[in-house]
């Protein structure tokens, strides 16, 4: 078994001695490359590419192929973190085939619709081909969708239309009550062009180096008390670090390039903060390592902090997202940044900064994610070794980037990469990368004397110490975060649609950062110190900066651990992140002026999940109601508002900052029970259907009419008596104190000016 992938040292041929034979690779390239790029064997003279691999550093010459895979990989993760996790490239799709239909209801028999219209399409429809009736007449295309059909028969100005499925009683009614005109779609008009655009852009995983880093799928898993699906990925590296030994760290790591970038910038330029190769750091990993896993088993994920990758994904967030969203969109779309966001982007400058004390201190002494590899490689199938002609020359250890190489030459096992720098300049040839059990003419060890014993007693005492210690920290850490939790009268953070239990979540997410940079219109925001340490750096949606894209779930495909679930864009319209609920501030509650700019939005956005109800409304001495007079304001329907945050955003950009009218949204998300769907498994729709089962059923039982509160009104059903508000059109009365949990003015099943079917609002059918 042989693993030798480095440039050997050149070497001149010995008189009478017949030139090494090249190797397959070797001897391909001369016949495609010209001589001159080639070194002369016998002669010792190097050619064109050794002496450009000199020019640019020892290490590219020794091992260019480590070299270059680091670079490959480095540049893959920007280019996943910043063009993949870029969502700003997508524009919604025309799915319009035709426009101007009528119809005058289905066939009693067949079901089959026959629509009409004046003159023929542009584009015939085809026999057997699946259109999307819409309803040009609604708000938007999205709520005007009627269903799915199949056309049976076509003819210029003329087509017969089967639904793919049979029409529920609000479809029925839809149809028969609206006067059209229709219009055929190609596809659903629900936008979907975010969540189309990520998935033609990942043909790799956007979150592919988060999922191979093992020490955030293990401690994830731990702290969660389930299974985490990126263990299965960690799980792969970890057996491929087998054959090659701590390979992650020497070829794929990106913060470990970043950290070579660095020394090779700064680093070696100041050097009167080094410190000896022997010290109590050299431990620091395993002890690390040993206080996230403690950590973890009392219920708190500190991985997040530490492991490699989580730490330079959120580095590239906080220093350099802000520039590309200001450079390539708009200065103003930055969101301000917080405490939390200072002291992560101290704690990724600390990293680097390590390098000041050694090169790549962080790897070789620090990062417990290579504390995992390490441990593993007691598992290793192959390692590096060094044959007897070996002549001490140093240069070797001299070049090591791990301190892998003892004082005898011979190898630390648990920190090698093999890297294989080491293999290119050792002038004879003596070092070799074989397997484990292979033992030829071996270099005898201790010589010179590396003074390295075994464990012995101050060596037992300094391990008993740390790992008391990483435990006590461990516990400790875990004592302190939930100490330092959320303040008893902070309200919950609204989280992204499809997240798991609040308590789950905080033990499943890392901190990583992935969805914010792919969140449209940063929604998702990082969380500062207001909601506790414990959820500091966690993702919530920051409704009054913008409100989460209905053609978007971007957030949960690019979660490493599931701590938002990847649901379809069909699960995710139907997730409830909150429920928005309307202040005593909004203009037309207070009795101000006339506004709908939150109904504009939601119903642009296909929800129409917010209605209006006219209060305040005047009578004249006969007691007619004075047409005009009153106000009508918004009325948020529960069963079908899924807390997206577009009409708080909307509300917040004309009323409060472009016009100044209001101090704050008057409409707000909140989070909370009853309020919010966080399912670990199962499926949202099925969860709606199951509602509207038992709404269903709760009206056969119960014949009351619905309740609902009128701002500045008695709650009193007696109040029905005065159906228009004329008494106190705006509240001068004393209001009655509404429940603390519920929206006072806003049922689920409000009244509204216009017919809608709120047992089935997200057009789920007859579902079971």
């Amino acid at each position: 078994m042989r693993l030798d992938i480095f440039v050997p040292f050149l070497r001149k041929t010995k008189k009478g001695a017949a030139p090494p034979r090249d190797g397959l690779l070797l001897r391909a390239a001369k016949r495609v490359l010209p001589a001159s790029w080639f070194a002369d064997r016998v002669t010792g003279k190097p050619g064109l590419l050794r002496r450009t691999l000199k020019r640019i550093g020892p290490t590219m010459l020794s091992s260019p192929v480590r070299r270059l895979t680091q670079a490959a990989c480095f540049l893959l993760f920007l280019w996943l973190f910043f063009y993949v996790c870029w969502p700003y490239g997508a524009l919604p799709q025309n799915s319009l085939l035709s426009q101007g239909w009528s119809t005058l209801g289905p066939d009693q028999e067949t079901g089959v619709l026959e629509f009409t219209r004046e003159s023929p399409p542009a584009e015939k429809q085809k026999t057997g081909e699946v259109v999307h009736v819409v309803d040009e007449s609604a708000a938007s295309p999205t709520a005007g969708h009627l269903a799915e059909f199949e056309v049976v028969a076509a003819a210029d100005n003329a087509v017969s239309l089967k639904p793919r499925a049979p029409l529920t009683a609000e479809q029925l009614d839809r149809l028969l009550l609206s006067r059209g005109p229709w219009a055929m779609h190609r596809a659903h008009p629900w936008p979907a062009h975010y969540t189309g655009e990520l998935e033609g852009k990942e043909f790799i995983e956007a979150e592919s180096f988060l999922i191979i880093d093992p020490l955030v799928a293990i401690s994830t898993a731990i702290a969660a008390r389930s299974w985490v699906w990126s263990l299965t990925f960690a799980g792969v590296i970890l057996v491929v670090c087998v054959l090659v030994p701590r390979g992650f760290c020497g070829y794929l790591c990106p913060l470990g390039t970043l950290i070579d970038l660095f020394d090779w910038l700064i680093g070696r330029r100041v050097t009167w903060l080094r410190v000896p190769d022997d010290g109590p750091w050299v431990h620091i990993k395993y002890y690390l390592l040993a206080g996230t896993l403690v950590a973890s088993v009392c219920g708190v994920l500190v991985s997040g902090y530490v492991a490699a990758i989580p730490v330079i994904t959120r580095g590239m967030l906080f220093l350099i997202e802000p520039l590309q969203t200001g450079l390539l969109r708009d200065w103003g779309q930055v969101p301000p940044m917080h405490w939390g966001h200072f002291l992560s982007i101290a704690l990724f400058f600390g990293v680097l900064g390590l390098g000041l004390m050694k090169p790549r201190f962080w790897c070789k002494y620090v990062c417990p994610s290579g504390a995992v590899f390490s441990l593993g490689n007691l598992f290793r199938a192959s390692e590096r070794k060094v044959e007897s002609s070996c002549i001490n020359c140093n240069k070797c250890v001299e070049i090591c980037p791990f301190d892998a190489i003892k004082p005898d030459f011979t190898t630390r096992t648990s920190d090698c990469t093999l890297c294989q720098t080491c293999g290119g300049v050792c002038p004879t040839h003596a070092i070799k990368f074989v397997g484990r059990w292979e033992f030829v003419d071996l270099k005898i060890a201790n010589d010179p004397p590396t003074h390295e014993t075994s464990l012995g007693r101050r060596g037992f005492l300094s391990l008993a110490a740390g790992t008391a210690a990483a435990v006590v920290g461990g516990v400790g850490v875990s004592l302190a975060t939930r100490a330092l939790g959320a303040p008893a009268d902070s309200k919950p953070p609204v989280r992204p649609p499809g997240s798991v239990p609040e308590p789950e979540f905080l033990d499943m997410c890392i901190r990583c950062g992935e969805c914010f940079k792919v969140c449209p219109y940063n929604v998702l925001q990082a969380t500062g110190f207001e909601h506790g340490l414990e959820a500091l750096w966690t993702p919530l949606v920051n409704a009054e900066w913008a409100g989460c894209d209905s053609s978007c779930n971007a957030c949960g495909q690019v979660c490493p651990t599931g701590a938002i679930r990847a649901l379809p864009l069909e699960e995710k319209r139907v997730a409830r992140m909150g429920l928005a609920i309307v202040e005593d501030t909004c203009l037309p509650v207070a009795g101000r002026e006339a506004c709908d700019f939150c109904i504009q939005e939601c119903n642009r956005a296909g929800y129409e999940a917010i209605e209006t109800m006219r209060v305040g409304t005047q009578v004249d001495a006969a007691g007619q109601p004075i047409e005009g007079s009153g106000f009508l304001i918004p009325v948020v329907l529960a069963d079908k508002c899924v807390g997206c945050g577009l009409c708080q955003q909307r509300c917040a950009q004309e009323n409060v900052r472009l016009k100044s009218k209001l101090k704050s949204s008057a409409i707000v998300v909140q989070a909370g029970p009853d309020k919010e769907d966080r399912l670990m498994h199962g499926s949202y729709r099925d969860l709606r259907a199951a509602e509207q089962k038992q709404r269903r059923s709760q009206r056969r039982q119960d014949k009351t009419p619905d309740t609902f509160y009128i701002p500045g009104q008695s709650p009193d059903p007696a109040a029905a008596d005065d159906p228009f508000g004329a008494g106190d059109p705006f509240g001068a009365g004393e209001p009655a104190a509404p429940p603390s949990d519920a929206n006072p003015f806003f049922p689920a099943e409000a009244p509204t000016e216009k017919p809608i079917d709120s047992d089935d609002p997200f057009g789920l059918g007859d579902s079971p």
